[in-house]
């Protein structure tokens, strides 16, 4: 149990922590954007509301949302723990640099790791003060499906999401998750060894991908709703 202690205490120890809670979240990231796309339903929030209840009466789910909580304030320490590190690294040559070096990501989002991951902790606090605090501890009206009472959370979205600043601060922060994500992606992969040179530049385009695609479509619900464009329509209802 020592050499565990010891491995997890140590340099690689702590990128091991960061890959692994990385890929969580990137997951969690994919899960939560199925969700969220329910929203661009024209239906005063039906779809949204009914995988709201799901998603926080599931046993297995609020489970799960504790590791994810766990893993969001682990992933942040370690990258400052880690970042610290390499700011006193002799030579400046600190790991984002060689990860950067070996895999050819942007430049920009891996020197840049740290002060894109703060950003990101901040606007976490704002979207669950926002949403979460608001669902446990504020009067959220109540709306009735199929007899069943859940609560009306489309109302607390609908009501930030027509708030131009909040929009805008939404939108920024998820370039700055764009960003984040076409280094750490990467990065992860090369962190537990799982490069290959017939698997390294596949990986590279999933994460390139990933990385538009997934902040991209997060970012256009907002915009949509605050234009009042429910584009899914048509297909989910």
């Amino acid at each position: 149990m020592n050499w565990f202690i010891n491995f997890l205490g140590s340099s690689i120890g702590q990128k091991v922590i960061m890959s692994l809670t990385g890929l969580f979240l990137i997951t969690f990231l994919a899960v939560h954007l199925t969700g969220n796309l329910q929203l661009l339903v024209n239906d005063q929030g039906e779809q949204f509301n009914i995988y709201a209840k799901f998603m926080t009466t599931n046993p297995l789910i609020k489970a799960t949302s504790y590791l994810l909580y766990a893993s969001i304030l682990l992933h942040a320490v370690q990258g400052i723990v880690l970042w610290r590190k390499n700011r006193s690294a002799r030579g400046g040559q600190g790991y984002a640099r060689k990860v950067t070096k070996a895999v050819g990501t942007n430049s920009f989002a891996a020197s840049n790791m740290a002060w894109l991951g703060i950003i990101i902790f901040v606007f976490l606090g704002l979207h669950l003060y926002q949403f979460w605090l608001q669902m446990k501890l504020g009067k959220v009206p109540m709306a009735e499906y199929n007899g069943e009472q859940v609560k009306n959370l489309y109302v607390l979205v609908a009501e930030a999401y027509s708030n131009p600043i909040y929009v805008a601060v939404y939108v920024f922060s998820m370039i700055v998750i764009g960003y984040h994500l076409l280094h750490g992606f990467q990065s992860a992969f090369q962190t537990l060894g799982l490069t290959h040179k017939k698997y390294t530049p596949l990986i590279k385009g999933i994460g390139w991908m990933y990385s538009i695609i997934v902040p991209l479509l997060f970012a256009i619900i907002p915009i949509l709703m605050y234009f009042n464009i429910y584009p899914l329509s048509s297909f989910l209802h």
